[in-house]
Order: C-alpha cells, then sequence, then structure tokens
C-alpha cells in the first residue's frame, strides 16, 4: 500500500468518503487555478500523478505529509485545502495584505484574484505621482483586458494611440497590443486590470508576496 494513502477505519468508511470527495473536489480547484498539470503538481509533492487523480476524485485519502506538500505546493493553507467551496466563501483579503510586487517605475502591482478562481486574473496597481508600468509598451500572452481608473488621472497607450482616463473610465483592449499605463494627473492614482482569459503562469504569480503598502496618501 502506498504511504501516501491514510487507512479508512471500519465504520466511519462513508463519512471518510464523502470527506474525500470534498478534499478531491478542493483540490483540483486549486490546482486548475494554479494552472498545473497532475504531473507537474506530482513532481512539487513528490508524488505521483496517478495518486494525485485517486486524490481528486475521492478514490482515497491523503497523509498529513501529503496535504502539508499539497498545500505548500499550491500556495494556501491546509486549512484551505477543507474549506467548502460550495459555500460560495471566497475569504477576505484586507488591503494591507493584498500580494504584491516590489514598486517598479513609481507603480506597484497587486494581485486580487485567488485560487480557485482560474478563468479571469485581477489586479490593481497604485501609481505614484509620474509613475508608469515602466518606460516602455509591453504585450502579454493574447487575452482580453479591461483597465479601470478607480482613482486620478490616467494615460493609457495602446500602439501609438494615447487615452487620457478619469476616475470611473475605462478601456478594454487585446493584451497582444502594445500598451502603457502612466499617471500623469497631481496626485497618486489608482488602477483595476482585469484579463481574461489569465496570461500569467504559476511563475509569475509565485513572485507576489505581501509587502507593505505604499506610504500613507
Amino acid at each position: 500500500m502506498s504511504t501516501d494513502q491514510a487507512p479508512v477505519k471500519n465504520g466511519v468508511a462513508s463519512t471518510a468518503t464523502h470527506a474525500h470527495q470534498m478534499l478531491g473536489q478542493r483540490l483540483k480547484s486549486l490546482r486548475l487555478g494554479r494552472r498545473l498539470s497532475l504531473r507537474e503538481l506530482a513532481e512539487l509533492t513528490g508524488t505521483s500523478a496517478s495518486f494525485i487523480s485517486q486524490l481528486e476524485r475521492g478514490l482515497t485519502g491523503a497523509s498529513t505529509a501529503s496535504l502539508n506538500q499539497m498545500a505548500s505546493a499550491l500556495g494556501v493553507s491546509v486549512a484551505m485545502l477543507f474549506e467548502d467551496s460550495a459555500a460560495g466563501q471566497r475569504g477576505v483579503l484586507l488591503r494591507s495584505e493584498r500580494p504584491s510586487l516590489p514598486p517598479s517605475d513609481g507603480c506597484r502591482k497587486m494581485l486580487l484574484s485567488r485560487p480557485p478562481l482560474s478563468d479571469m486574473q485581477v489586479y490593481v496597481g497604485e501609481f505614484e505621482i509620474g509613475g508608469s508600468t515602466g518606460p516602455a509598451l509591453y504585450t502579454h500572452g493574447d487575452a482580453h483586458e479591461m483597465l479601470v481608473v478607480l482613482r486620478g488621472i490616467v494615460e493609457v497607450s495602446l500602439g501609438d494611440v494615447r487615452h487620457v482616463l478619469e476616475e470611473g473610465d475605462s478601456i478594454e483592449y487585446a493584451t497582444s497590443t502594445a500598451h502603457r499605463s502612466e499617471n500623469i494627473g497631481s496626485g497618486r492614482a489608482e488602477v483595476m486590470w482585469i484579463i481574461a482569459p489569465p496570461t500569467s503562469v504559476r511563475a509569475e504569480l509565485d513572485q507576489y508576496r505581501a509587502w507593505k503598502p505604499l506610504a500613507a496618501r
């Protein structure tokens, strides 16, 4: 018997089976949210693709050590593996706890969407006065992106065309179109990016960490 499998005691098989099914559904949702294949997750956890497949289908349980490895690879706590995703509760993300990249070019980019959300990615960018997404226009994948200005005045460049947007304005474009955003106002600016389908891979998402927020406004 595999050491990854947790034994099921007689008399509680029904309860254990239900628990296995709930765990399996949650695990699969988190794995897909991280855009990981069975083989990739197996490599990260030192298990096998067949074991994870059985686990996701509720056909087996997992040892505490395996659950810890799974949670670590998926970037969640062990408790999150047992959350009831059917309840529709996604958890609260406080502004001060948003995972973010270190500030660059006067902009801090923060990640709002988290597993098991997998069909889109949502980010918020805070710009210092004169801050931007960088000196050059850039592209990423071939998805649909919407930028919403939450505060301030932001200039969005799409190729050679420039658009000046104020609070409440939005713009949509393909991520394959070279684009750039810059705060051209006299105060701080804040925007939200919504991208579907996601264009960032797991390695890029793993760079987001809990950083201290920008200085008080």
